[in-house]
């Protein structure tokens, strides 16, 4: 067994240079082979819908092919549709932060106080459980036509999985971990921040991450009611006018949306609970 001399290891740098340019891109690739597969199913389900759609001649007013939303995407892109979408947008993110921080709160005091979860969590069930598109005309009636009956529509939906997960969050602090700190004369603040505050935040990302879409449907269920501007309303203007390429491509906008609130939620995540990293430490949440 001959020890290794500068040749050999000059000689690696070379190695890897014979690999060529795409060396990086199949490494991504052998790394996560989900990615390739995900863009192919991708292009398998487009490449479908635009084939059986102009082999049975389907028409456009019962499903559009992608190409034709692909160009209502486009048209739209050059009219008021980046209007309309950034009036769904505000009211999406701003029902999204008040009913969050008022989900967040409200669970944070029912944790903390079992007194309060006795007497005043039975009323939020209840109203949970009535559908918010049924007081949603009310809604829209007490604040009017404009973004802020959206915005509370919005808030009302985003509410209850905070509320649930902060509660759950609280719960699972290990009982030995509160005797401990309990034992080292630790003050209630200091068992919140330190104990249970830490173990509750991968269950309150979790229900920040199914408000945040949530949101999206809320905001879309307000401009239904009744709306002045929106994608929402966008849509039933289209529908009424049989465009039925336009509404598809509100559908991918608001799909898109979506998908990217959800996408900056899950980094958010990444970063402040850090330590939730392996599949086997995914929370599922309430």
């Amino acid at each position: 067994m001959t020890p290794e001399g500068p040749a050999a290891h000059a000689e690696r740098p070379a190695a890897h240079a014979d690999r060529g340019p795409f060396a990086p891109l199949l490494a991504s690739i052998a790394e996560k082979p989900q990615r390739p597969l995900a863009v192919l199913l991708f292009v398998v389900i487009v490449g479908g819908w635009e084939f059986a759609v102009r082999f049975f001649e389907v028409p456009k007013i019962v499903l559009p092919a992608p190409s034709a939303v692909l160009a209502a995407l486009w048209s739209g892109m050059e009219g008021d549709l980046l209007k309309h979408f950034g009036v769904t947008f505000y009211e999406t993110i701003a029902g999204f932060v008040l009913g969050s921080m008022c989900g967040l709160v409200l669970g944070i005091l029912i944790g903390l106080f079992p007194l309060l979860e006795r007497t005043l969590y039975p009323y939020v069930v209840a109203f949970q459980t009535v559908p918010k598109v049924a007081i949603a005309p009310i809604i829209v009636i007490w604040f009017g036509y404009g973004v802020s009956s959206k915005i509370v529509i919005t808030a009302t939906i985003a509410f209850f999985p905070l509320l649930a997960n902060t509660i759950v969050g609280l719960r699972a602090t290990p009982l030995e971990q509160i005797e401990l700190m309990v034992a080292f004369t630790a003050t209630r603040w200091q068992i919140f921040r330190l104990a249970r505050l830490p173990q509750a935040l991968p269950y309150i990302f979790v229900g920040l991450d199914v408000a945040v879409v949530l949101s999206v449907i809320g905001a879309i269920v307000g401009e239904f009611v009744g709306a002045q501007a929106g994608l929402g309303y966008l849509i039933l203007q289209r529908n009424f006018n049989m465009d039925m390429a336009g509404v598809f491509a509100i559908l991918v906008i608001l799909s898109a949306m979506g998908i990217g609130l959800h996408m900056l939620v899950n980094a958010v995540q990444r970063r402040v609970v850090f330590w939730v990293e392996s599949a086997s430490d995914k929370v599922i949440g309430a």
